[in-house]
């Protein structure tokens, strides 16, 4: 090759190799503004204050569900939770769990139409409840969750909204409040909402030996129930493995004879 030719090549090999080192800076710039955009994306989702079901939610029964309260602020912990229970389907049984930490407020408004369960009207029943902290409450990078037995759940509606208020002990409150509508956007505070399921033949579901004891037994039943699926599943995992291994030395014990 002559001297004109690599001394051509050698600026255009330069400029490579400039190019490639300026990706190679800028890769972990962009890696970590992909990787901020994903965890901006997914924090409002974490943050919502939401109801789940401990189990069944069936029309017409009792069940168990926990608001659950993440601490979505750095600089401020949560020190109060208020939950309004609806106007539109209202609940006539309503026990909180008791929660370390926490005192708990059932509150209860007359009714404009009675209500009729178990044979007796009720004229009154619970429309809100309030947890407030005795101590520290949710610290930021926690969350905290408040069970309740609810009951009797309306049989005439695929869901009960809850709205709730969410407390700082800086005095700020996020209002969770904003239906959400179905093909549209979630709201930015969307108001907690527990899905109904359809009740079983009885009428009651999962929760309808609840209605003998007016749902008194769900929580106990409830805990009772938990531990047992959870040792079952254990030992599954632990007796997969030891098959596994006895396969393994099963295998390397036919190698060797072949070997032989």
């Amino acid at each position: 090759m002559s001297k004109i030719s690599k001394m051509t090549q050698m600026p255009q090999q330069q400029s490579d190799v400039s190019r490639t080192r300026r990706l190679a800076r800028r890769l972990p710039l962009v890696g970590a503004a992909a990787a901020g955009s994903v965890v901006l994306l997914a924090a409002p989702a974490f943050a919502h204050v939401s109801v789940q079901p401990a189990g069944a939610a069936p029309k017409g029964g009792y069940a168990t569900v926990n608001f659950k309260v993440p601490n979505e602020r750095d600089d401020a912990s949560t020190v109060k939770l208020e939950v309004t229970l609806p106007t539109d389907h209202p609940l006539a049984s309503v026990m909180p769990q008791p929660v370390p930490g926490w005192k708990v407020n059932v509150k209860k408004s007359k009714l404009a139409k009675p209500l009729e369960m178990h044979g007796e009207k009720i004229n009154e029943a619970p429309s809100k409840i309030t947890w407030t902290a005795e101590d520290k409450g949710v610290e930021p990078g926690q969350f905290q969750q408040f069970p309740v037995s609810v009951g009797m759940l309306p049989e005439d509606a695929d869901q009960v909204v809850f709205k709730a208020l969410q407390t700082y002990d800086d005095k700020s409150v996020v209002r969770w409040i904003e239906p959400t509508k179905e093909g549209a956007p979630e709201p930015e505070n969307p108001a907690p909402v527990l899905k109904l399921t359809a009740a079983e033949e009885d009428g009651h579901g999962a929760a309808g030996a609840d209605d003998k004891s007016g749902g008194k037994d769900h929580l106990k039943n409830a805990a009772a129930t938990a531990p047992a699926g959870d040792t079952t599943a254990r030992v599954l995992g632990a007796i997969g493995i030891v098959v596994g291994i006895i396969g393994v030395g099963f295998g390397v014990f036919a190698g060797r004879r072949r070997s032989a």
